[in-house]
Formats: structure tokens, C-alpha cells, sequence
């Protein structure tokens, strides 16, 4: 059959078989070279080599298309689509997503799911945080998670944002764990001049109502918001904007301020200790904070401290020796320091009263309370700020008031006016580390200053 074909055809087909069996035979197999792609591609990121030779499983996502997954040990470079029989395959997963509303019970929302009661007791009988799945609030969000051959593997209840209780099945049985995302804090810069409240004018620079509360807190020791604040009086603040996936989220920490009142100058800075506790301190490390709250309530004078006042009830003059603070039946009344309960209890025309001692020789009286707070009684430690009653309106009253005294060895004192001890300043110890903490805020502080006054003054389009 060989001299059907020419001698030149027949060496030629010789040299093509030599060609492609070398070829074959000195090439890597298919396998091989990818793991060679691999380890290349690792050095060229930098990345520790390692070499990958598997492509992980796909899943499903809500809308029921695949998500392709990234291999973790290519820093970011997908694996070659190479299949590997001796990798168990993992399952694909369908979900249900149910927004909670009010009514709404555990078993209702497993039954609309698919799914008896047993399973939902296996799931609330799991290890872990499993538990928690009971406790539902109405505005969170619930998915079941069904895998091939319709049984629950996974439960997931999204608190908010950034808590969500993660539930899977592993080996038979249910275990739960609480995930919690941390937002990304970025500084951002507000400043305002009043020329009515300081609400206003915290709101017309955008701040929300919970950091204008606490710039007042701030300040509160040194200021009273309600009478001492002018037409003029100026503030500035630096505080954190919270974002999560790259959009706002919410607002945090207020990092420092300075307002502005009369005339004078006051400058908060925060500062953590090296025991992780964080407060408010002037640039030369004293506390913003007094050892005593100015006004144990918020809410305006309704009878000012007055040792000639005529009694409202009893027509006689009867020195006055607290300040009386006019608020609804119920508002919660904070202790103004840290101390102990001396008395608590019915005490005649005062009504309800609780009075608390604070050290030897200052004493603070609540009077005419509604109910006292939970766990007030003689003897109790509280600290300064917890709610020790309610404004009620108990014993000689014409209304819901609030009666306050202030005592400095068994002298009534206008606790309004009267020099209030200081709470403690940085620490001797803390005080290298708090300078350098200082200097960093402070030139944040200016930064942000000279860019608003620049953004200020130029003109506008």
C-alpha cells in the first residue's frame, strides 16, 4: 500500500509524527500547567506561592443564579475551571426571606417557610446562640435557608445592619452564632452660631438630635443651655460619620469641640485611658466632667432657690432652699454625683424623697417623686447620671415638680450658682501619652476649621 504514495510524501509524514510525539511527550499535562499559572500568578501579587489546584463549589444566591466564588489561597485570582471528582460537592442552597411584622411568632414564620414545629425546636434546642432565634422584634428580617432535597440547613435573623444571628446545620444538629459588623469611622466637621437654641443651630448645621445632646452633655458642667446661652455664642465640632459598605450609616463619637459662650472659650478633647475608659478633658488634661451633674433633670425652673419665698400653699414666707424643675409626671430624675442612699422612702410635705451623701460633707435632696427608681433604697452605692426616681407631684405640691437641694455641710447652697468640685484629671501617668493625643486633635481641629472658613468665603456659582 506504501507505493500508492511518492517517497517524499512518505518522509515528510515521518517528520510530522516525530514532531507532534516530541511535542506530547516533553509538554505538561493540562493539569500541570495550571498549577504552574497558579504559582506565577501568586508571586506576581506578592502573595506567599502556593499552588491551587481545585476550584471551589458555586452557590446559589437569592435570585437562584450561581455566584462565582473566589479561591482564598490565590490572593484574589480565580482558580482555573478544573474539576475535581474527589472533592465532596457542597449543596446548593434556596432561601426564603420574611420581614418581620407585629404578631408575628417563631412557629408562624417556620410554617410559612415549610417547615413543622420539630424542625423549629431542633433549630431552638441547637448549640451556640441558636437560643437567641426566639426573640423577635417586629422590623427584622428572617431567611431559611433549604438545601437539594428540601431540609433546613441554615436559619439567618438580621437584627439591623450590622447584627445578624447565623444559624447552619452541622452533622445533624443546629448551632448558632452572633455575627457583628463594625462600621468604618470617618471625621467629619460641623459649626454653627445661635442665634435662637442651640437645637436650631446645631440642626441648621447638621448635626442630629443625639450629638447636639451630647455636645450639651459636654459642656453642661460649665454652661447651663437654658439661661446662660446668648445670641452669638458659637461651637464647633468634630465628630464621626459611620459608613458601612462605603455609604453612611450613622453618626458616632463626638472626637472634639469647642463652644464659644459670653465670650469665652471652651475646648473638649477625648481621650481613652489605658484602661479603655474614654471622657472629655480640656487641652491641659482637666475633666470637662464636675463631680456633680449642674441640674439632676432637663427641664426649666419653675421656683428658683429663694430664702424669702412665700410658700405656694401656705401662704407664709418660707425660705425656699432647693430649685424647683417644672416637667410631665414621670420624667426620669438622675442622681447629680456619685454616692450613697441616706434615705428613700415618704418624708412629709416633701412626698417621696430620695436623698443621697456624698462624701462627708455634701448631701443632695429629690423630692416629690412619683416612684422611686429600681433598686433605691438605703444604703445603695449609685453613680452620677443613674435615674434614682420619676417627677411625680407627692405630698405639699400645687403640680408635677421636681424639688432639688443642694447641701455642703448642712447649708442649703443655690445649686445653680454654688463652685462645684471637679472630677478627676488625667492621671500624672497618662499624661505623655494624652499630650500626644492633644496635639493630634487639636491639629485635626484646625484643619477641618480652615477648610469650612475657606469653603465659607468662596464664592458661590
Amino acid at each position: 500500500m506504501l507505493k500508492m504514495f511518492p517517497k517524499t510524501h512518505i518522509t515528510i509524514a515521518a517528520a510530522i509524527t516525530v514532531v507532534v510525539t516530541s511535542a506530547i511527550l516533553m509538554s505538561p499535562s493540562s493539569d500541570v500547567e495550571a498549577k504552574r499559572m497558579s504559582y506565577e500568578l501568586d508571586l506576581e501579587q506578592g502573595a506567599s506561592a502556593k499552588i491551587v489546584s481545585q476550584q471551589k463549589n458555586t452557590t446559589t444566591t437569592d435570585t437562584g443564579q450561581a455566584a462565582q466564588p473566589t479561591s482564598p489561597e490565590t490572593s484574589g485570582v480565580t482558580a482555573p475551571n478544573i474539576a475535581n471528582p474527589s472533592t465532596p460537592q457542597e449543596p446548593l442552597l434556596s432561601w426564603q426571606t420574611f420581614e418581620i411584622k407585629s404578631g408575628d411568632t417563631l412557629s408562624s414564620l417556620f410554617k410559612e417557610a415549610g417547615f413543622n414545629d420539630g424542625i423549629m425546636l431542633s433549630v431552638i434546642h441547637g448549640e451556640g446562640e441558636a437560643k437567641k432565634v426566639q426573640h423577635l422584634y417586629a422590623g427584622e428580617t428572617i431567611r431559611f435557608a433549604t438545601d437539594d432535597a428540601g431540609e433546613l440547613a441554615a436559619v439567618e435573623l438580621q437584627r439591623n445592619r450590622l447584627e445578624t444571628l447565623k444559624i447552619e446545620k452541622q452533622e445533624g444538629s443546629f448551632t448558632g452564632d452572633t455575627e457583628i459588623r463594625t462600621p468604618e469611622p470617618r471625621p467629619a466637621f460641623a459649626s454653627g452660631v445661635i442665634d435662637g437654641s442651640l437645637y436650631l443651630a446645631a440642626r441648621e448645621a447638621g448635626l442630629n438630635d443625639r450629638l447636639t445632646m451630647e455636645l450639651a452633655g459636654i459642656f453642661g458642667w460649665e454652661i447651663d443651655f437654658v439661661y446662660d446661652v446668648r445670641k452669638g455664642d458659637r461651637f464647633e465640632v468634630v465628630y464621626e460619620e459611620l459608613y458601612l459598605d462605603g455609604e453612611k450609616f450613622g453618626t458616632g463619637r463626638i472626637l472634639s469641640a469647642r463652644f464659644v459662650n459670653r465670650g469665652e472659650e471652651n475646648v473638649a478633647l477625648l481621650y481613652t485611658d489605658s484602661k479603655g475608659d474614654s471622657d472629655y478633658y480640656s487641652p491641659n488634661g482637666k475633666s470637662m466632667r464636675k463631680a456633680f451633674l449642674r441640674t439632676p433633670i432637663n427641664a426649666r425652673v419653675s421656683s428658683p432657690f429663694n430664702l424669702q419665698r412665700r410658700h405656694p400653699v401656705l401662704d407664709v414666707v418660707r425660705p425656699h432652699e432647693g430649685t424647683d424643675y417644672g416637667a410631665p409626671p414621670g420624667t426620669p430624675i438622675k442622681a447629680a454625683g456619685s454616692g450613697r442612699v441616706r434615705f428613700a422612702g415618704w418624708k412629709g410635705g416633701y412626698g417621696r424623697t430620695v436623698i443621697l451623701q456624698h462624701g462627708d460633707n455634701i448631701t443632695t435632696l429629690y423630692a416629690h417623686m412619683s416612684r422611686l427608681g429600681k433598686g433605691i433604697k438605703k444604703g445603695t452605692r449609685v453613680k452620677q447620671g443613674e435615674t434614682i426616681g420619676y417627677v411625680g407631684s407627692s405630698g405639699m405640691v400645687t403640680g408635677p415638680h421636681l424639688h432639688y437641694e443642694f447641701r455642703l455641710n448642712g447649708t442649703p447652697r443655690n445649686s445653680r450658682t454654688v463652685k462645684l468640685p471637679d472630677a478627676k484629671p488625667v492621671p500624672s501617668s497618662e499624661m505623655a501619652t494624652f499630650k500626644g493625643v492633644t496635639e493630634q486633635r487639636l491639629a485635626q481641629f484646625e484643619v477641618f476649621r480652615e477648610n469650612y472658613q475657606q469653603l465659607a468665603l468662596a464664592p458661590k456659582k
